[in-house]
């Protein structure tokens, strides 16, 4: 498990429990930063995961790739590739809609 899985949880946890004790005592301010943290902690977690996720796929592409060759290799780069300009185009999809 990766560190930055391990902060996101942690920080979401804290976020969740700052959000409720805020609503508890009626701080819109203290809820708020709760919410603020969560989204923080959801975003590392997910970093970790990807980080976690490359690591793996390294790992299989050195092992298939010296099992099965170029091909292997290729086609795992491909795919790499491809996830990536999937998630920027979602992240930059965000951005617009967070400007409007």
């Amino acid at each position: 498990m990766d560190m930055d899985q391990i902060k996101g949880k942690l920080q979401n946890a804290f976020g969740k429990a700052e959000e409720f004790v805020g609503e508890a005592v009626g701080s819109k301010d203290l809820s708020n930063a709760g919410a603020e943290d969560r989204v923080k902690g959801a975003a590392t977690e997910t970093w970790g995961n990807a980080k976690d996720a490359v690591h793996s796929a390294g790992e299989t592409v050195r092992t298939d790739a010296t099992v099965h060759g170029d091909t292997t290799r290729d086609s795992m780069a491909s795919g790499a590739e491809r996830l990536r300009d999937s998630i920027n185009s979602k992240l930059d999809s965000t951005k617009d809609r967070d400007a409007v």
